[in-house]
């Protein structure tokens, strides 16, 4: 069955023009690096983290961070391929494209593509949101958005800190853009995504505990705190200039 396009879902559920006009059909940028997220042989790759193991140190650990991309995220590519390996259509495309198109996939293997492929989606982003001496303040356009709608950069942080605090068991915090364009903060269980209700992720927050248990433990307000010092916020602002248009 042919999928419908996103401006036609959008109209299905009342979004008007201007909001369509806000919001424009755009591919999401996972990051500053042409990611290649396919490849025809093999089905979906795992890229290299964009710096060393310890570049977050002391925030995140290297153990933690090789852990997390050599074994977790690994994981979700591996488990991805294998059950998109009879579907040569889906393995073909994007991981952004996968997950924004769940009803299309077989039911079958719904769940596990649903799973993985989230899972894929939200580490690539993940990645390319940190750095090596990150943190400060994002400037530019994306900090007049956050200014306007959450008052300063403070309230910004606090409210998205707490929306990570509050995720019971594993999850993700988002700044996201919605359907009608406009900058919003939500929280996802799992590995689900904004992408899956038609959002636009600009900067996700990782609270699953392989993220920080290693160094943390079950002091996740820590990590969090800690976390905003790795924010890498050129990159950021980039997706966030794609994802409007």
């Amino acid at each position: 069955m042919e999928s419908i396009s996103r401006r036609e879902m959008l109209k299905k559920i009342g979004v008007g023009a201007a909001a369509l006009a806000a919001f424009p059909l755009v591919q999401p940028v996972f990051g500053l690096k042409k990611i290649d997220e396919t490849a025809p042989a093999t089905g979906f790759v795992l890229p290299p983290l964009p710096y060393a193991f310890d570049a977050l140190e002391p925030f995140i650990d290297a153990k933690t961070m090789e852990i997390h991309h050599d074994k977790h995220h690994a994981a979700y590519v591996k488990n991805l391929n294998e059950a998109l390996k009879d579907q040569p259509d889906w393995l073909s495309r994007p991981v952004w494209d996968v997950v924004s198109h769940l009803k299309d996939v077989p039911e079958k293997i719904r769940t596990a593509v649903h799973n993985n492929a989230g899972g894929h989606a939200n580490h690539l982003m993940f990645w390319e949101s940190m750095k090596k001496g990150g943190g400060g303040k994002p400037k530019g356009e994306l900090a007049r958005e956050i200014d306007k709608t959450f008052k300063d950069f403070d309230s910004f942080k606090n409210q998205l800190s707490e929306t990570a605090l509050k995720v019971f068991g594993s999850g993700w915090a988002w700044l996201s853009i919605n359907p009608t364009g406009k900058l919003e903060i939500v929280s996802t269980p799992n590995q689900d995504t904004p992408l899956m209700d038609n959002g636009r992720p600009v900067l996700g927050l990782d609270v699953w505990e392989h993220a920080y248990y290693l160094k943390y433990q079950n002091r996740r307000v820590e990590y969090i705190a800690a976390w905003w010092n790795t924010v890498n916020w050129d990159a950021i602002e980039q997706r966030y200039k794609a994802a409007r248009g």
